[in-house]
């Protein structure tokens, strides 16, 4: 008789157990059903806002603007720089290494993003708790697929949605297309969007010719372009260039030979980027293009009055001057040239643009010290006064105002000219006070001043604050023969093709005789006599018909030397940005400096008559003589032109006395 069965719970056979291939299987096909749930759940929630993929190929940019001298030279570029794309067969093999070495050398392997580096991402920023912007781990596609379409926010959004946007690029281009588009669309700073333009920008040659070392440079500044760009610090960008030299190394893309050999090979910056030269000219014509032709939808050129062999002595008088004067407090200075027309030719603002971007030229309000006394006596000239006229130099009170010289001194009965000339306080405020200080302030307007002046007998000695362009043109009329000349900058604005948008030429004429005879001839003659042997005789540059003024406050904050010569003058301050005093310097001192050593370089290229307006001025004694006068000068006044003495009153007035 059979065995009875054991009895049965109800539930069936037991299970066999599943083998390990089985167990592996199994649990590999749950994983990748709840996978597609998060990957379909993904895509569905990050996919909503999408950008258009659509317009792939548009470029939406600023336009450029290129900035030309008045001889056609490149002053500078601002705006985007785009160039027609390059093909990647065309670029010398190690430029897309380069970057691939440095950015993604996964990047032939990998489908769009790259897991490791997604995870390291997370653990950096999972670790790094200080609020700043999440790290992002972004390869090639990732980077290329946020500069076509997304915003630079860095958001686990937007991260989201440049990992699906790569995977999107990577099913629908090969990695050499991906890599092209990359190389032809990221931007390199400087404006410049892409491996052509940056060549260009950069190093003034086309992409196909980029050296080793030139394209590691252009590599590195993926990671920051401000900061790597050789413009901002050029041993920073050196050390960022060898860093991905190593990499390409370390990744076979080149030999080490290759790398010691891109060592000796120097890199050279597009001089005109690398120069940074007439920076602040260029911000200041920058603005004034959208208020011309309003903000710009195709690429312009914009011609300008600007002379760059002046723009670049300029520039080089300005820091050696000041560098030769730190010991005596001057931290800053400003030059402005322009010519009988109103051009200008040469605009410094500062010493150094990379330090300050601050424009001194034309932001600034600096008191003018006693380079304001030509429009106190020009108003004299005009009220019928004469260079001869008889006055004397002795103390004078104007209502609570004491006015003194530097020396503590008083010449007695002298001429306006040698008042002028050795820059007398004294009579400079009787004079005002007789004429009128309503009347100066008018004539100052007229000739150019365009800033507010103040009515108080102190504005006699320049207690009036005032830019370099509007000494600078309301001294043009002294040098072209008594006509209005307001500054300018740009000649001409046209558009790529060859379009005139704007030309100054055209309905623009604000030449009028603001000055007229004999008044005109009366202040040269004067003006020369400051130069020829007063408080200026240090810009005396030989050989030359020149006539000019120094200034100075009275707490020696500001120095000023403003001179020309026949349809030329040149303007230049020195001081210190936070207003605090320099170490006595005067108007003769550093500006004159400065200004000798710029005006003796700009004199043999102008090729300059003599100031018109007037008779020839008389011959200049021989340099013996020459110093023997110099030297009675200092002697007898001092080598100062302020009074250092407190003001009597809160009003800060600045007085000048002889050199």
């Amino acid at each position: 008789m059979a065995k009875a069965p054991p009895p049965s719970d109800g539930a069936g056979p037991p299970r066999p157990a599943r083998s390990p291939l089985q167990a592996v299987i199994y649990w590999t096909l749950v994983l990748g059903v709840w996978a597609l749930i998060f990957v379909v759940a993904f895509f569905a929630v990050f996919s909503v806002d999408l950008p258009d993929t659509s317009k792939l190929y548009d470029v939406k940019r600023q336009p450029s603007i290129s900035y030309l001298d008045r001889s056609g030279g490149m002053v500078a570029v601002r705006g985007s720089q785009f160039a027609p794309p390059v093909d990647l067969d065309k670029l010398p093999p190690y430029v897309p290494k380069a970057f691939v070495a440095i950015e993604d050398r996964w990047f032939y392997w990998h489908f769009g993003f790259n897991p490791w580096g997604i995870v390291r991402s997370q653990v950096y920023d999972w670790t790094h708790h200080g609020g700043g912007p999440l790290r992002g781990g972004s390869t090639i596609t990732q980077q290329l697929a946020r500069n076509l379409f997304l915003t630079p926010n860095q958001t686990y959004r937007r991260k989201a949605q440049e990992l699906i946007l790569a995977v999107w690029l990577e099913a629908k281009f090969s990695k050499k297309q991906i890599l092209e588009l990359y190389l032809n669309r990221v931007y390199f700073g400087e404006g410049a969007y892409g491996i052509e333009a940056a060549s260009q920008r950069y190093f003034g040659k086309p992409a196909a010719q980029l050296s080793l070392g030139e394209s590691a440079m252009l590599a590195g500044l993926m990671k920051g372009p401000s900061r790597y760009s050789p413009m901002a610090d050029t041993a920073r960008a050196e050390r960022r260039a060898t860093t991905v030299l190593d990499e390409m190394v370390r990744i076979h893309a080149i030999t080490p030979a290759q790398r010691d050999a891109a060592f000796q090979q120097p890199i050279r910056v597009n001089p005109v980027l690398a120069s940074q030269r007439a920076q602040y000219f260029t911000d200041w014509v920058d603005d004034q293009v959208r208020h011309l032709v309003g903000q710009p939808t195709e690429d312009l050129v914009v011609e300008t009055t600007l002379d760059l062999p002046l723009q670049a002595s300029a520039e080089q008088s300005i820091q050696t001057g000041v560098a030769a004067a730190q010991n005596q407090g001057v931290k800053q200075a400003a030059l402005i040239s322009l010519d009988g027309e109103g051009r200008i030719r040469a605009y410094v603002g500062g010493v150094s643009y990379l330090q300050s971007q601050f424009d001194r030229a034309t932001s600034a309000r600096r008191q003018a010290g006693s380079s304001f006394k030509p429009f106190v006596y020009l108003t004299a000239m005009e009220a019928g006064r004469t260079p001869d006229t008889p006055v004397v130099d002795e103390p004078i009170t104007i209502g609570t105002w004491t006015p003194r010289n530097y020396t503590g001194q008083y010449l007695g009965p002298i001429t306006l000219e040698i008042a002028l000339k050795e820059s007398i306080n004294t009579v400079a405020a009787r004079l005002a006070n007789e004429v009128g200080t309503s009347n100066v302030a008018a004539t100052a307007h007229r000739l150019g001043i365009v800033s507010p002046i103040q009515l108080d007998p102190s504005m006699a000695l320049g207690a009036v604050e005032v830019s370099p362009l509007e000494m600078a043109q309301a001294y043009a009329p002294f040098s072209n023969g008594g006509v209005f000349a307001k500054g300018y900058g740009i000649e001409r604005i046209r558009t790529a093709s060859g379009q005139v948008l704007y030309d100054h030429n055209v309905g623009n004429d604000q030449r009028r005789a603001v000055i007229g005879q004999p008044a005109l001839s009366y202040m040269i003659r004067m003006m020369r006599g400051v130069i020829q042997s007063g408080t200026g005789a240090r810009a005396n540059v030989k050989g030359y018909d020149l006539a000019g003024k120094t200034g100075t406050t009275s707490d020696y904050r500001d120095a000023w030397f403003i001179g020309y010569t026949g349809g030329f003058v040149t303007a230049v301050w020195v001081g210190k940005d936070d207003n605090t005093p320099m170490k006595k310097v005067t108007g003769g001192g550093a500006p004159a400096a400065i200004w000798h050593d710029y005006m003796a370089q700009a004199l043999p290229r102008l090729k300059t008559a003599g100031i018109p307006g007037a008779d020839a001025p008389p011959a200049e004694p021989t340099d013996a003589i020459g110093a023997i006068i110099n030297g009675v000068n200092d002697l007898l006044h001092g080598d100062h032109e302020a009074d250092p003495a407190p003001a009597p009153t809160p009003q800060r007035y600045p007085e000048e006395a002889p050199h």
